[in-house]
């Protein structure tokens, strides 16, 4: 006697009690972390200034007059704290083709090495950041507020990047080499559909 209360998903949806999840069995549900709710944020506010500016020239036919010069340096923000996420997840763009000739430890040690470089890159990038942020003085034309807001939030989000790359690198250096080539491989079939 099967018991009322249960329900089966079979041949139905997905269940209302997860709806952040995939009907596939080997998908994880939504992955966000507290570190990625500012681009997230960022992102519904550039949406927001959009629709904004799209209402009043379009609509009202009286364009506010902040709106496009806002919307253009938010839209840079969400580019850098979204990266954020990107390097968290390891998911960054990059060429496994190289990776799939090399023996397992070259292959360790290439990935090593596109670390320690990535590491480097971002944490200079966010050192030059900062030096641009302190010499910055002068406002933005539309709206009374500090240019070097914007090079503070670029600086925030390539220093994070440069964290998790550390995190990255860490992990790598205590990986086999098999493992990595096996993780290099899983990344680039990610999104080949079965």
């Amino acid at each position: 006697m099967s018991d009322p209360h249960k329900h089966s998903d079979e041949g139905r949806g997905r269940d209302a009690a997860r709806p952040f999840e995939t009907e596939d069995e080997h998908d994880a549900p939504l992955d966000i972390k507290l570190i990625d709710f500012p681009g997230l944020i960022a992102l519904w506010g550039l949406a927001a200034i959009v629709f904004l500016q799209f209402f009043t020239r379009y609509v009202l036919n009286d364009s506010l007059a902040w709106t496009e010069e806002i919307a253009r340096y938010v839209l840079i923000i969400v580019a850098f704290l979204g990266a954020i996420t990107v390097s968290r997840k390891g998911t960054h763009i990059f060429l496994e083709f190289f990776y799939r000739f090399l023996p397992p430890r070259a292959c360790k040690w290439l990935a090593v090495a596109m670390e320690v470089l990535t590491l480097f890159f971002w944490g200079y990038l966010s050192w030059l950041a900062v030096q641009l942020a302190l010499k910055t003085k002068t406002k933005m034309a539309s709206a009374e507020i500090p240019k070097s807001l914007l090079y503070w939030a670029v600086a925030v989000g390539l220093a994070f990047m440069a964290i998790f790359s550390l995190l990255w690198l860490l992990k790598k250096l205590r990986q086999r080499p098999e493992d990595i080539r096996h993780d290099i491989e899983q990344h680039a079939m990610a999104d080949v559909p079965d």
